[in-house]
């Protein structure tokens, strides 16, 4: 269990391109407290990330380059019994906050066992995961972030202040979830995972993700400006632009040969970018609209 190639495939520091979700949480949440902002912070990203992370490796069994492993080793018993350890770590943490906010790990954890599990798996469909993956990444993790952070329940998925700035995380993931498994088309397809990009193809991929890009542009502007932010609304601009530029070169290089640059490589530089652009735009944003000393 403690064997370095267990760890490795939890991919702690991946964890970094799913914090702008947290973060923009953060920046709305109402009822701050430093110790909460902790226990938040960590069970989500050095916890149950990493469980996720590690009970689906056992499950693919991967051999080729996988989301924060170039090289992934070859799994064992090991890897399954450390994720389970780290989703009750996870589940143990949620409890210090309220029974509540253990209890949506608890949802998400489930879920994220069923996108890889043999029973279920539904990585192999390609639309069910594509909607649910987004949901829960997004829409999910930002209302349950938002409850942990100001120390609610489930009645944080009733509001609209909550809900909607939820769904904008879920149309950007929407959007990029696909760009993920770009790269993975033949090791997918040799399990009879029919992914969503698999379904549309690697050419189709890029186009379905512009598209929903845009939508997601379009909407994150009407949040800002509804709101009368403009300073977010122009900082949120500066933050994707970063982001379209690589999508759109990186796709002008598909469009001329789809084999040599649909690869890990090419991927892991968009996580990259639109990772760090989003926390930097986020954290800002939080800066922005928070009195911090009061927090802490």
């Amino acid at each position: 269990m403690f064997k370095l190639s267990n760890w490795k495939h939890l991919r702690i520091p991946f964890s970094v391109y799913l914090m702008p979700v947290f973060f923009f949480a953060l920046a709305l949440s109402p009822n701050l407290s430093g110790d909460r902002l902790m226990i938040v912070f960590i069970s989500l990203h050095l916890f149950l990330y990493p469980s996720s992370n590690g009970y689906n490796s056992y499950f693919d069994k991967d051999e080729k380059s996988i989301g924060g492993l170039r090289n992934p080793p070859k799994v064992t018993k090991g890897l399954y019994y450390l994720s389970l350890i780290f989703f009750a770590i996870s589940l143990i943490l949620g409890f210090m906050v309220n029974w509540q906010f253990s209890s949506m790990l608890l949802v998400y954890s489930l879920v994220s066992m069923a996108y890889s599990h043999p029973a279920i798996r539904l990585k192999k469909y390609a639309y069910l995961s594509w909607i649910v993956a987004g949901f829960f990444q997004g829409c999910f993790t930002f209302g349950l972030a938002y409850a942990g952070l100001s120390d609610f329940g489930w009645e944080v998925f009733t509001k609209s202040h909550v809900l909607i700035p939820g769904l904008l995380t879920s149309l950007m993931l929407w959007g990029s979830y696909p760009l993920t498994q770009v790269y993975q088309h033949e090791e997918d397809a040799k399990r009879g995972d029919i992914t969503l990009s698999l379904k549309l193809g690697k050419k189709g991929t890029f186009l379905f993700s512009s598209i929903w890009f845009l939508v997601t542009g379009i909407c994150f502007s009407w949040f800002f400006l509804d709101r009368n932010q403009e300073s977010g609304f122009f900082g949120f601009l500066l933050a994707m632009l970063p982001v379209v530029l690589y999508f759109l070169i990186w796709f002008s290089f598909v469009r001329k040969d789809e084999d040599k640059y649909t690869t890990y490589t090419w991927t892991m530089w968009m996580n990259r970018i639109s990772g760090i652009a989003l926390n930097i735009f986020f954290v800002w944003y939080f800066l922005e609209n928070t009195q911090v000393m009061q927090v802490f």
